[in-house]
Parts: structure tokens; C-alpha cells; sequence
């Protein structure tokens, strides 16, 4: 099975004050098992990783810069 990467940056919707959650979890919904969801955001969400987590998601979080998270979330088969 072909691992899929799907890559996300919601920080310019938060810098408009737009909410990005529902955006997250339509994008999760494509995530299958052993896929990586790569999230790029202004800060370390740390709310969300419990949320995908429930999901069946491990993360490992990476400050590429300030405002610059990189958050790679692997759904576990």
C-alpha cells in the first residue's frame, strides 16, 4: 500500500481570523492508515493533538521558525 502525504497550511486563514478546524477535519477524513497529514500553523496546536489522537493519529511537532509550526501527523493502521 502506497503511503500518501496530505499537506495543509492554515496560517493565513488564521491570520484572517478565519477558524481552520473544520478545513483540518475535512482534511483528515482522506488520511487511511499508514498516510502522513502534514499541518503547517502559527503556533503549536496543542488542543488538536488530543482530537486526533482520538482519531488514531500520533504527531511530532517541529518549530520551523517563529509563526511557522510543522506538525506531522501519522494515522496508525
Amino acid at each position: 500500500m502506497e503511503q500518501r502525504i496530505i499537506e495543509l497550511d492554515v496560517r493565513e486563514d488564521l491570520k484572517n481570523k478565519i477558524e481552520p478546524f473544520q478545513k483540518i477535519m475535512n482534511a483528515i477524513r482522506e488520511v487511511k492508515d499508514n498516510d502522513i497529514f502534514i499541518l503547517h500553523a502559527p503556533f503549536k496546536p496543542e488542543p488538536l493533538f488530543a482530537v486526533l489522537k482520538a482519531k488514531g493519529f500520533t504527531h511530532e511537532a517541529e518549530e520551523l521558525e517563529k509563526d511557522h509550526w510543522k506538525i506531522t501527523f501519522t494515522k496508525n493502521a
